[in-house]
């Protein structure tokens, strides 16, 4: 059974910065696809950054957010630098065994119960 639990969110004013984490855990070998999602209160949730092999980035993330990951650890990252209010949702984690970065949600089977990043101005 594989768990996927996000955790470093919190609150932060606009300009500054946030690192979130997610450990991947269960069986004995994880590859695959990996990536971060979020939800605003009345939006769709949305992709903003995957990896696999190479790494993928939605328009509002580029330039500001980078994905990266520590294999060993099973623990995937999102290091988000010049946050705006309008960062401010739910961001989710996702895992998936297929192979290739993807944004949407369709690409990915296991998901975390989420982590509150908000964003003041």
């Amino acid at each position: 059974q594989v768990q996927v639990v996000e955790s470093g969110g919190g609150s932060v004013q606009a300009g500054g910065s946030l690192r979130l984490s997610c450990k991947v855990s269960g069986g004995t070998y994880w590859r695959g696809r990996m990536g971060w999602f979020r939800q605003a209160p009345g939006k769709e949730r949305e992709g903003i950054a995957a990896i696999d092999a190479a790494t993928s980035y939605a328009d509002s993330a580029k330039g500001r957010f980078a994905i990266s990951t520590d294999a060993p650890k099973r623990t995937l990252y999102l290091q988000m630098n010049s946050l705006k209010p309008e960062d401010t949702a739910m961001y989710y984690c996702a895992a998936d065994f297929s192979r290739g970065s993807s944004l949407r949600r369709d690409a990915y089977t296991f998901w975390g119960q989420g982590t509150q990043v908000t964003v003041s101005s």
